[in-house]
């Protein structure tokens, strides 16, 4: 059996079993998710990040391409209590380091009480403890990756969907899940997906109905391009966002964001809606949250700890959700989002 080796910010150091060889580093995080192995190890949300899976066993139906968010996985590492061969060998193919056989209750709860932390990971024929230790005095915190946007954003513009009857969408990639222009596209709206330094001059050329700042990694605070879109456009064009989109939104209307002690990572987040009181059952992968909403009203909360989950203000004609309406691998307790946001364009249309 090869050996693997975890050196935890915390000062501890875990031994574990490689099942996909390399050295590497990030943030280690924690999902709860029991179900969408495949699309949470391809969300760019979790570029510079080593996912840790909560549930003991990954991989038990196979990995299937169609499942894919994006054409690669994300994560710089992953952590189990125990990996199928087909997830260890699409990991291998990946060359993305994979370690098993370990006390992930004991991880997780470490993350829970001390937060999500940096760590260096080393597995497979010549791994040592020293050569994590090594990786983790290398890695840098989240708010340190100030470029991350350009490693996982589109490179230029692309049109899906370009003879649709819909509202035309200028999504601004910072991240985006697949999911995101399928649940657009499904709705018969035009979709172009725009770098996620797109300028002003880029959505003008447009000329869209509405500007949509999707998911991404790392700190919003790091995403100036988007912030600036905001800021030129809000008051003209109606805004969406989901989830680093929506701190995007929030932080360019005077409002503030936070990194969270160890975020909000699952498939079964509940969230209430203040107007409607009902509760919602949320996919969600963000470390950060916003913390004053600015310009934009509170219009739902996670009910475990009360942080905003929606943001909305009719008179600037924005809607965001901090978690992921379009729900892979589910539930699909809150795909109307989607329908809400084109909605927007046709009462701007009809407004203006």
């Amino acid at each position: 059996m090869e050996t693997a080796y975890v050196a935890l910010e915390s000062g501890r150091v875990v031994e574990a079993r490689s099942r996909a060889p390399g050295t590497t580093r990030g943030e280690l995080v924690f999902t709860t998710a029991y179900t969408g192995y495949e699309e949470s190890l391809t969300d760019p949300s979790y570029e510079e990040q080593v996912l840790t899976f909560s549930y003991p066993l990954i991989g038990n139906y196979g990995v299937r391409e169609e499942r894919f968010e994006s054409d690669r996985v994300h994560p710089r590492a992953v952590v189990a209590r125990e990996l199928t061969d087909d997830v260890a060998e699409w990991l291998t193919e990946e060359d993305v380091p994979a370690i098993d056989h370990l006390d992930t209750r004991d991880l997780v709860t470490g993350i829970r009480e001390e937060g999500a932390m940096k760590c260096g990971i080393a597995a497979g024929p010549d791994a040592t403890e020293a050569a994590a230790r090594e990786e983790l005095s290398a890695c840098k915190g989240m708010s340190e990756h100030t470029d991350i946007g350009q490693q996982v954003s589109v490179a230029k513009r692309h049109t899906h969907n370009p003879n649709g009857d819909g509202p035309h969408v200028a999504l601004v990639d910072c991240g985006a899940k697949g999911s995101i222009t399928s649940s657009l596209v499904e709705r018969d709206a035009v979709v172009d997906v725009l770098p996620y330094d797109a300028t002003a001059a880029d959505v003008e050329h447009l000329d869209p109905d509405i500007l949509f700042i999707s998911n991404g990694p790392g700190d919003p605070e790091n995403f100036t391009a988007a912030h600036a879109l905001v800021e030129e456009f809000v008051g003209e064009v109606p805004l969406a966002g989901i989830c680093l989109g929506q701190q995007v939104i929030a932080g360019a209307l005077d409002g503030e964001t936070e990194k969270m002690d160890f975020g909000h990572r699952g498939v079964n987040q509940p969230v209430r809606d203040l107007r409607s009181g009902r509760v919602v059952m949320t996919t969600q992968n963000h470390g950060y949250t916003v913390s004053e909403p600015g310009q934009l009203e509170v219009t739902q909360v996670n009910v475990n700890d009360d942080t905003p989950e929606g943001l909305e203000s009719d008179e600037l004609d924005v809607l965001t959700r901090q978690y992921h309406p379009e729900a892979n691998p589910g539930p699909n307790d809150s795909l109307d989002f989607f329908d809400d946001v084109l909605a927007l364009a046709k009462d701007a249309e009809l407004a203006a």
